[in-house]
């Protein structure tokens, strides 16, 4: 009796490091156990780890403030936590999901009066800056929200938390029809929105262009 249960303890504590092993292998920088751990940033503000379950939250998050940032390591959560602490920013409404905060009755280029930031439309003329919210629909009806880091001739660099990687590098295209400004994601891009006092400094090439372009 005492072999047999010696030998059922050694299979657990074998399967339960296994099995830590096989989660750490996953692609995210961390465990079931280790949400909350920064793996990246973006000027100053940390992206944390959610976990290997996207629809997961470890509850919600306040400034000192008062200003509610969202559920623990959600999309939204890092997004208004960056507007609030880079750009000085807080959304008039920053409650709902993540593909809530595009408005599909704003029109190209004018305020989004629920977030107080312009949007603008994939496939339009006007480019992503570094600093926009990116919205993106899919992921089960949630949608998915990042900001964009750089940009360049032909590419979006993003930071995003509760996805994998933190960081990526998107293609950025043009249209054939108007010469619009095309994000390559696996999700449906919908466009990106922008805090009204956005420094033009702060944008990549096509950004400028499109700038000049009124």
């Amino acid at each position: 009796m005492r072999k047999w249960l010696m030998l059922s303890a050694l299979v657990v504590v074998l399967c339960g490091t296994g099995a830590y092993v096989f989660l750490r292998g996953f692609e995210w920088k961390g465990s079931p156990w280790a949400n909350g751990t920064a793996i990246e940033s973006l000027d100053g503000v940390a992206v944390y780890d959610n976990g290997p379950i996207f629809t997961v939250s470890h509850g919600r998050h306040y400034a000192g403030d008062g200003t509610y940032f969202g559920q623990k390591w959600q999309c939204v959560e890092f997004i208004k936590r960056y507007l609030y602490q880079a750009r000085g920013h807080v959304m008039p409404d920053g409650m709902g999901h993540a593909i809530s905060f595009f408005d599909e009755e704003t029109p190209h280029g004018a305020l989004n009066l629920r977030r107080g930031m312009l949007q603008f439309r994939q496939g339009e003329t006007e480019p992503p800056r570094k600093g926009d919210l990116i919205v993106f629909a899919g992921a089960g009806g949630y949608g998915h929200v990042a900001i964009v880091a750089a940009t360049g001739d032909d590419f979006v660099e993003i930071v995003q938390q509760n996805a994998s990687p933190a960081r990526q590098r998107l293609v950025l295209s043009r249209s054939k029809n108007i010469g619009g400004f095309l994000v390559e994601h696996a999700l449906p891009t919908l466009g990106w929105l922008r805090v009204p006092t956005l420094l033009a400094d702060e944008s990549g090439p096509q950004a400028k262009a499109g700038a000049a372009q009124g």
